[in-house]
């Protein structure tokens, strides 16, 4: 395994239909590391997962992302997912006509290629992940996403990347919409499924979901920049004082991302 970070990401500038929204952002996430990336409506938390997964809408249009090393910008979506790169939604769609067990199988075949285990094993990894989030057999055998409640959506996200085994999962807002109870299952799925190979870009509004998930670093991302950084300590300042008096702080001391 190579000691190269995971994840880099140095400079970056990304724009929707001409407006730019990310404006030269730097991180870096090293394996067996959960940053969590917090900010306001707007700051550009969904735009930069976008970008990270391949969304033709999303232009990089300065600086660069390495993933395992290699220009991850240059690469279409799908290769970014062969390259280990998993993107849970923040919105779901819904894919009325095809079970999830069919498309957890699509899905393995088109990540694993040749590396695909036998449709027995497959279904007999498929059935252990499910234990691991607390989710019925019967699950496998509706329609993806549809009529879903809001927990059975995120859910469904973790089980794909459980089967998937991402190297890196970019987790978008997991959290929202789920109640208490579902938080937790969730949260320890994505626990049980950390571990030193596998990095976690945690983009959440609130510091509840760290309560279940550490992070080992917190950034807080406003107008498109990462005015702070600093470590788990920083989410649970970040509920007591709101965000704008973090970007005040970050202005006075000149640390803009």
């Amino acid at each position: 395994m190579s000691d190269a970070p995971l994840l880099v990401i140095e400079n970056l500038h990304v724009s929707v239909e001409g407006k730019e929204i990310i404006k030269g952002i730097s991180l870096q996430v090293n394996r067996g590391e959960v940053h969590a990336l917090m900010g306001p409506n707007g700051s550009g938390k969904s735009t930069l997962s976008n970008a990270l997964g391949g969304h033709p809408r999303y232009q990089v249009t300065g600086g660069r992302i390495l993933f395992q090393g290699e220009d991850l910008v240059a690469m279409k979506a799908d290769e970014r997912a062969r390259q280990g790169l998993f993107l849970a939604f923040q919105y779901p769609q819904a894919i009325p006509g095809v079970t999830v067990l069919h498309f957890l199988r699509m899905a393995m075949k088109a990540v694993r290629g040749a590396e695909t285990p036998s449709p027995k094993q497959m279904r007999q990894a498929i059935k252990e992940k499910l234990a691991l989030l607390e989710m019925d057999e019967a699950f496998l055998q509706r329609y993806v996403n549809d009529g879903f409640s809001g927990g059975e959506k995120k859910r469904c996200e973790i089980l794909q990347m459980a089967v998937l085994q991402p190297r890196l999962a970019v987790l978008d807002e997991t959290d929202s919409g789920l109640d208490i109870d579902a938080l937790r299952v969730v949260a320890n799925g994505v626990n049980r499924l950390m571990g030193p190979t596998m990095g976690v870009l945690l983009i959440t509004h609130y510091q509840r979901l760290l309560n279940y998930i550490q992070p080992h670093v917190v950034h807080v991302l406003m107008d498109g920049r990462i005015v702070r950084s600093g470590g788990k300590e920083l989410a649970l300042e970040l509920e007591a004082k709101g965000y704008e008096g973090s970007d005040t702080e970050a202005t006075a001391s000149g640390k803009r991302g």
